[in-house]
């Protein structure tokens, strides 16, 4: 894959940061916005909760049901200066515009299970998780909301592959930003 184009408007590219639950999307994103400048982490997750972009909580789930007019109205302005890195858990109703890159990060079964139960998450709520990290669920939907040239694969099980895929990520950008490396 080469670097991703970059909408000249904005500058810098955004990333999209995107796995089921428990693959490491926070700690990746917030890796990569430290690692470059003029990089900014938006974590949606934490601004669904902090400015009410829902329609209240599901009980079944065991989660807020995301309201996604809400969230992109309240994400245009920001995403649209460009240097973001947006973590969430799906992907497939942002604007595909606004994104230059897309990572998807997987995690072995094994390790998404220890993950998830030491989030305390019920059985049933980890269950589906890992139902949906073998089926590619997440994977199938950014392929399909996205052109597959900016979509990446990422293996998320330990620290040093995060620190990997950082460095590789990072790698795409400068060459996309026509950045030098600090």
């Amino acid at each position: 894959m080469g670097p991703p184009s970059v909408d000249e408007e904005r500058g810098h590219p955004n990333v999209l940061v995107t796995g089921t639950p428990g693959t490491g999307k926070s700690t990746f994103a917030a890796a990569l916005a430290e690692e470059i400048s003029w990089m900014r982490h938006v974590n949606v997750g934490e601004l669904v909760r902090e400015r009410g972009w829902h329609a209240g909580w599901d009980e079944q789930f065991e989660c807020h049901v995301l309201d996604e007019d809400k969230a992109c109205d309240g994400l245009e302005e920001e995403v649209g200066k460009g240097g973001c890195v947006v973590d969430y858990h799906s992907c497939e109703f942002f604007p595909e515009r606004w994104f230059d890159l897309v990572v998807v990060l997987r995690a072995r079964t094994e390790v998404l299970y220890e993950r998830l139960t030491k989030r305390g998450y019920s059985d049933r709520k980890r269950d589906e998780n890992m139902e949906c990290e073998i089926m590619q669920v997440v994977l199938e939907e950014a392929r399909a909301a996205y052109s597959p040239d900016i979509v990446v694969e990422c293996p998320s099980n330990s620290v040093d592959q995060m620190h990997a895929n950082v460095a590789r990520i990072r790698e795409l950008l400068d060459a996309a930003d026509g950045s030098p490396p600090p």
